[in-house]
């Protein structure tokens, strides 16, 4: 599996990988993202972001169709980070505010809006991306 790495407008280079659509790919999601904010300089945000790209990485995997899915990591500005998941799907995922019932799944976009600025999800005619925003706080 090879990572991308394409520059940007803000003169830091964005990153993307091409992984299988399984759940060890969120391991690899994971490497990606802290990788990305390693060399950015951005390490506080490290936790968060792994964890908001779990949680794309497994909606990816539990809906949509094809085999594989791709991981973007971006820095639209110096003090933050835009991660992505796109898959083959059209199927816009929906933030859960209701208790579940007992199920242990479908209250990750619940976490994600929590560690995030702002997060949201782009169609396109083939499937869709679903992206998540994260700021550093200004010291």
């Amino acid at each position: 599996m090879t990572v991308t790495a394409t520059s940007r407008p803000t003169g830091h280079p964005g990153y993307s990988q091409t992984l299988p659509r399984e759940p060890q790919s969120a391991i690899a999601a994971r490497r990606l993202v802290r990788t990305a904010l390693i060399v950015w300089g951005l390490e506080s945000l490290i936790d968060n972001a792994t964890l908001v790209v779990t949680e794309l990485v497994s909606n990816a995997v539990d809906h949509s169709r094809l085999p594989s899915i791709r991981v973007l990591v971006s820095r639209p500005s110096a003090n933050g980070i835009r991660v992505g998941v796109v898959d083959r799907s059209r199927t816009v995922p929906v933030l859960r505010t209701d208790s579940n019932g007992d199920k242990v799944r479908g209250r990750g976009l619940v976490l994600v809006d929590a560690l995030t600025e702002q997060w949201g999800t782009e169609l396109y005619r083939w499937g869709k991306q679903v992206w998540a925003e994260l700021r550093e706080e200004a010291a």
